[in-house]
């Protein structure tokens, strides 16, 4: 019995500890795969993994990796380690793929407990009554990629909380539901705004509304209209409500893309993307079928960088980070992994595929402007929250109403012909 449900625990653990420090993540993810290891059930999880859309993605990516490995040069230590994070990417995804349906909601029991008290403490922060500690810095001050992760998982749960409150709208018995849920999605907008502000985040929050939208009322003209109505309005008011911080943030940000095209050399934030996806994009083209070799992006880059920006380590944006080194197989591999997520999300028409949908596009948002999977800060929590989503979609009914509370499961019911499929 007890190794039966030790993966349950081990699952539980991973999605408490999604926002502590990376060497926690690291624990949390080793404990889960021991667990899953000894706790039987392998011809179970293998049907499991197999079944799943991402299956044969994951494959050709680890192929791939592995056959670059093999005929292209290797960079000594720099092999070693980007070999291992593209390895542990796809057992990531792998591990949640594997989870059985109790296993994976425990996990996300966990995960949205701990968003409640990581919100409590950013509370505290701002009042002055928490003291400084290691295990909790990241999630109340910005303290580079781990702020950005947790940045991005309160912009999945704001994404999340628009889903339901949109389903809620035009519902005459349940539209009471749609003011906390959308209370909760403007509270993750202050979140990712000024406690943790992130433009990846916020764009990544806005662009799944819109998205959900789209998911929602694709069969209903007239409500998507209308939808699409609210959210321009909702965010055209939000971001006119906006600190005036955050607006000189983004304006910043576009002066410095023009700035970095004029041939400017700097460390602010968009020179060094502009001048990474640029770089890193001639990587690939110069060896467009096998790449340069694994490992081979930070010797690469020190070569071409502008002596400023030479000392990074990852070009924020994971596809392109694995098509300089494996080609444009291993970026289309990479990207297919995540695009075959977002499209069974999408071809479920309720609001298990909803939040799965909007979950995926984070993702994809936060491997495209940052490095949501290559760097382990994130992608060894938003990856596995974004795949939780995702492996809930594979299920029959409202898996959804277990990872609830009790008093909150009336957000959750079943056929509702008027939402364009069922809520859950």
């Amino acid at each position: 019995m007890f190794r039966t449900r030790l993966a349950c625990h081990a699952a539980a653990f991973w999605g408490f500890v999604v926002y502590m420090p990376v060497g926690v993540n690291y624990a949390a993810f080793l404990f889960l795969m021991i667990a899953m290891s000894v706790g039987g059930n392998w011809r179970e999880r293998a049907q499991r993994v197999r079944s799943n859309p991402l299956f044969w993605p994951i494959v050709a990516y680890l192929a791939w990796t592995l056959i670059v490995l093999a005929i292209r040069p290797h960079y000594g230590k720099e092999t070693g380690t980007e070999f291992f994070h593209a390895v542990r990417i796809a057992v990531t995804v792998l591990l949640a793929l594997a989870l059985s349906r109790e296993e994976c909601i425990w996990a996300l029991r966990a995960f949205l407990l701990v968003s409640v008290i990581s919100l409590g403490l950013i509370l505290l922060h701002h009042l002055g009554l928490l003291p400084d500690a290691q295990i909790w810095r990241a999630v109340v001050s910005i303290q580079g990629n781990k702020s950005i992760n947790d940045a991005l998982l309160f912009a999945t749960i704001g994404a999340a909380a628009a889903v339901l409150g949109m389903a809620h709208l035009g519902d005459a018995r349940r539209w009471h539901w749609a003011g906390p849920a959308f209370a909760v999605t403007a509270l993750m907008v202050a979140v990712v705004s000024l406690a943790l502000p992130s433009r990846t985040s916020l764009l990544a929050m806005l662009a799944c509304i819109f998205a959900a939208c789209f998911h929602q009322y694709r069969s209903h003209r007239l409500g998507l209209a209308a939808s699409l109505a609210v959210a321009v309005l909702i965010a055209g008011v939000g971001v006119w409500q906006l600190p005036q911080s955050i607006k000189a943030r983004f304006a910043a940000g576009i002066h410095e893309v023009e700035q970095a095209s004029a041939g400017l050399e700097s460390e602010d934030s968009w020179v060094t993307r502009y001048y990474m996806y640029k770089l890193t994009g001639e990587m690939m083209l110069d060896a467009p079928v096998a790449g340069l070799g694994i490992g081979a992006w930070t010797p690469e880059w020190k070569k071409r960088a502008p002596p400023v920006i030479q000392y990074k380590n990852m070009p924020h944006n994971d596809y392109l980070w694995i098509g300089s080194q494996a080609g444009i197989p291993g970026f289309v591999a990479l990207l297919a992994i995540v695009l075959a997520g977002i499209w069974a999300s999408w071809k479920r028409p309720d609001m298990t595929g909803r939040i799965g949908f909007v979950a995926m596009l984070t993702l994809l948002m936060g491997s495209s402007f940052n490095s949501g999977m290559r760097d382990a800060q994130i992608g060894l929590s938003l990856l596995l929250i974004a795949l939780l989503c995702l492996r809930l979609v594979q299920e029959r009914g409202s898996p959804w109403q277990a990872v609830l509370p009790p008093r909150l499961s009336g957000l959750l019911r079943r056929d509702d012909p008027k939402a364009g499929g069922t809520l859950l």
